[in-house]
């Protein structure tokens, strides 16, 4: 499952890879410079010269809590 998420500063960054470690399954983050593991810190900093992202997680995964925790 994907959706596009916007990354716009470290502090953004730092809420993601929060809420990615509570989470069992992989997330990731795909843009036009690659591809980082959303449990990275270093991998979703490089992300964040970037506006929009696509994150990605498992089929299965419920995408809403993901939405809703980084929307909080």
């Amino acid at each position: 499952m994907t959706f596009n998420i916007k990354i716009a500063n470290t502090e953004e960054a730092q809420k993601l890879n929060a809420i990615a470690t509570t989470y069992a399954c992989d997330i990731w983050l795909h843009g036009k410079q690659g591809s980082a593991d959303a449990k990275s810190l270093l991998g979703l900093m490089l992300m964040t010269m970037e506006n929009e992202v696509k994150l990605v997680v498992d089929d299965g995964v419920d995408v809403k809590m993901i939405k809703k925790d980084f929307a909080e």
